[in-house]
């Protein structure tokens, strides 16, 4: 089974560029649209990363964060955000977020970042 990559975002744009380029570097993808479909998804399915929006309608990326780490406190997340609010970032270090990147970001240094922590 290869490694798995899960992409939470609400902009179906986002998600679908995301899925077609990890996809094309050989790793699973699972898209979720919302906090609920993204913890059902980890439950079943185990992803090794999660590349998650912060802004999320209905349950923010915090809290999406704090439910992703009760399922499995080794999952990696890597955070994705259009909103510079370093309180918000902090936080999500402190959850055990990897790292995060502000939209616009540049896809090759997500698929860097994706490649060097989906292997560590």
């Amino acid at each position: 089974m290869g490694n798995k990559i899960l992409i939470v975002d609400d902009q179906y744009g986002i998600r679908i560029l995301l899925n077609e380029v990890f996809q094309r570097e050989g790793y699973v993808t699972y898209q979720a649209a919302n906090g609920m479909q993204a913890l059902e998804i980890a439950r079943k399915h185990h992803p090794n990363l999660v590349l998650l929006d912060m802004k999320i309608p209905g349950m923010d990326g915090i809290e999406i964060l704090k439910r992703l780490k009760d399922i499995d406190p080794d999952i990696k997340v890597i955070i994705m955000t259009a909103y510079g609010e370093l309180d918000m970032i902090q936080e999500t270090k402190e959850l055990g977020a990897l790292m995060h990147f502000a939209k616009p970001f540049d896809i090759d240094d997500l698929r860097a970042a994706v490649k060097k922590y989906i292997t560590a």
